[in-house]
C-alpha cells in the first residue's frame, strides 16, 4: 500500500515497485513485462520506464526495500547485543524472514543475475548501493560485539561477511526444504565458524592470510574490487610498498 502523505511521484514510484513484485509472483519474472505492469498499476507504459529503466531495474528497487527492512528488522539486535555470534546469526536469518515471501520467484532472479553484464548481479554498479548497505551493516555488527578486531582488519572483515552472506543467499534460492529449514541451520553454524574464524584473526600471525583471503575476492570479483579501490589507504599484501609482514607473534 503507498504512503498518502508521500510525494505524488513517490507514490507512483512505489505503486509501481509494488505492482510489479506482485506480478513477479503471480507470474513468474520471466513472463511479466513492463507494458504489463504499467496496465496493472494503471499508469503509462511511458511513465513506467520514466520511474525503472527495465525490469531489472524494478529488481534493483525490490534490492533497495529489501535492504531497508532488513536494517529495520536487526535494529533492535544490534542495538542491544554484544555477543558477536549472536549478531551475526540475527542478522542473517532476520534477512532470510524478510525475503521468505520472494523465494518462489527467488530462481528467476539468479538465472539473471548470475550473468555478469547483468545490473541484478550483486557485484554490478547498478547494485553498489545494495552492497554497501549490506557490508555497512556487518561492519556494525563486528562495531558493536564485545569481541574486537585489530584496526586493519576492520575494512576487511565485513566484505567477507558480506561475500558468506552472498554464498547463504544462493544456497537458500535453491532450498527446498520447508520454511528453508536447511537455510537457516546453515545460517547458525556459520555465524559460529564465522566467530571462530574471527577470533582467531585477532592473533598478529593469521593475520596475513586474512588480508590475502580477502585480496583474492578483490581480484576476481569486480564488484569487490570497486569496493576495495574506493578505500583510501588500501595496501595490498604482494605491494612491494606495503611494508615488511608481521612477525610470528601471537598475542592479540
Amino acid at each position: 500500500m503507498t504512503d498518502q502523505k508521500a510525494p505524488k511521484s513517490e507514490q507512483t514510484r512505489t505503486l509501481i515497485l509494488e505492482t510489479a513484485l506482485r506480478l513477479f509472483q503471480e507470474r513468474g519474472f520471466d513472463k511479466t513485462t513492463m507494458r504489463g505492469i504499467a496496465k496493472e498499476a494503471g499508469v503509462s507504459v511511458g511513465n513506467a520506464y520514466y520511474y525503472f529503466e527495465s525490469k531489472e531495474h524494478l529488481v534493483q528497487g525490490f534490492y533497495d526495500r529489501i535492504g531497508a527492512a532488513h536494517l529495520a528488522a536487526v535494529r533492535p539486535i544490534l542495538d542491544h547485543e554484544t555477543d558477536l555470534q549472536k549478531r551475526l546469526a540475527g542478522v542473517l536469518t532476520s534477512w532470510l524472514d524478510i525475503a521468505a515471501p520472494y523465494h518462489e520467484f527467488a530462481s528467476q532472479f539468479f538465472k539473471n543475475a548470475a550473468d555478469p553484464e547483468s545490473p541484478l548481479s550483486p557485484f554490478s554498479p547498478e547494485s553498489e548501493a545494495a552492497r554497501k548497505t549490506a557490508i555497512d551493516m556487518h561492519r556494525e555488527v563486528l562495531a558493536g560485539a564485545k569481541t574486537k578486531v585489530p584496526d586493519e582488519l576492520a575494512d576487511v572483515l565485513p566484505e567477507l561477511m558480506w561475500l558468506s552472506q552472498m554464498g547463504l543467499v544462493l544456497y537458500w534460492v535453491f532450498d527446498r526444504s520447508p520454511d528453508s529449514e536447511k537455510t537457516r541451520k546453515l545460517a547458525q553454524r556459520g555465524a559460529q565458524l564465522t566467530t571462530r574464524g574471527i577470533i582467531l584473526a585477532r592473533f598478529r600471525v593469521l593475520r596475513p592470510l586474512v588480508r590475502e583471503v580477502h585480496e583474492l575476492f578483490t581480484d576476481f570479483l569486480p564488484g569487490m574490487a570497486q569496493t576495495a579501490v574506493s578505500r583510501p589507504g588500501r595496501k595490498r599484501a604482494s605491494d612491494p610498498d606495503a611494508g615488511p609482514e608481521e612477525g610470528p607473534e601471537v598475542g592479540p
